[in-house]
């Protein structure tokens, strides 16, 4: 692990770096408080540091303070070491932002110990960031596809309708749904349905642009939002998309199985009372009326048109 060793006298520093790095710690110097703060911003910043309490330009307690007042995804743990012994100096370091300290002279079992410590609040740290990562991944992406789940994908649309308004550019969406769908599941099996979905998410998102963002929207519906794109860009678009899925067989169970989808694409020309759900119940109304007319095809309306 990395660890920070900040002070102004050459001998301590080589004595800290001696004994730490016997201990296996990657170490990384400064001789001033600046050096020290510098690094600590830095963004592989070491999450352990041991901060002599008196040093040109930042005190030990200063950078305490400065690194308590800026939110960071990662807590460092820091140890002062200050030949301070007073009650009142030790309540001043911890009331700083200081995890722990230490005495000089130090004592190396000492040090060993509250860097142990140390390292156990990381450790927990890190594996709080990991459950954390996983419950929001559980909250937003699809548990089959790994894709936006339905209310994320919707908050990501009416994140992009409030910027298509603020910036003055069209905003389109595409409604897609795998055909037969049900016949797959009575054919195949549940397991090949869920494989169809998965394969199909995997060529829809191959097939997207990076700053376009897809979701399940429901059962084998799928939902689209493209930023910045015209009508004749998002009908192009979806026509990719549905090549896509229909240019090589699925393999389900152990055969090679030809799927297709159907795709309802619309545009919006952003004005005030421009909203998401008109956007969805237009690209919707697309997706059916491409079923209606055979399947395996692109559908597109701009918002305010009606079914002929």
């Amino acid at each position: 692990m990395k660890i920070l060793v900040a002070d102004d006298s050459l001998l301590m520093r080589r004595l800290l770096e001696s004994t730490l790095q016997g201990w296996g710690y990657e170490v990384v110097t400064a001789s001033s408080g600046d050096e020290a703060w510098a690094c600590l911003q830095k963004d592989d910043a070491p999450p352990l540091a041991i901060l002599d309490w008196m040093m040109p330009v930042h005190t030990g307690p200063e950078i305490c303070k400065l690194m308590r007042t800026i939110p960071r995804p990662v807590y460092t743990y820091i140890i002062l070491l200050t030949s301070r012994a007073l009650r009142e100096d030790i309540v001043e370091g911890l009331g700083a932002g200081a995890d722990d300290y230490v005495i000089k002279p130090f004592d190396k079992h000492e040090l060993e110990v509250r860097l142990r410590a140390g390292r156990r609040i990381i450790d927990l740290q890190a594996e709080l960031m990991r459950a954390q990562e996983a419950l929001r991944v559980q909250a937003t992406r699809d548990g089959l596809t790994r894709t936006w789940n339905r209310a994320a994908i919707l908050e990501i649309l009416d994140r992009e309708v409030i910027r298509a308004v603020r910036e003055c550019r069209p905003l389109g969406v595409v409604m897609l749904d795998l055909d037969h769908f049900k016949r797959i599941n009575d054919e195949y099996g549940h397991m090949a349905g869920d494989a169809a979905l998965s394969e199909a998410a995997h060529r829809i998102g191959a097939g997207i642009r990076v700053y376009d963002a897809f979701g399940r929207y429901g059962g084998e519906e799928f939902l689209v939002v493209v930023p910045g794109c015209d009508d004749l860009g998002l009908t192009s678009h979806a026509e990719r998309l549905r090549l896509a899925i229909e240019a090589s067989p699925f393999s389900l169970s152990g055969r090679n199985v030809a799927i297709t989808a159907s795709f309802g694409a619309c545009t919006m020309v952003p004005t005030k009372t421009s909203d998401a759900e008109t956007l969805i119940r237009v690209a919707d109304d697309a997706l059916y009326e491409a079923k209606r007319k055979g399947r395996n095809s692109v559908v597109f309306r701009a918002v305010g048109t009606t079914t002929p």
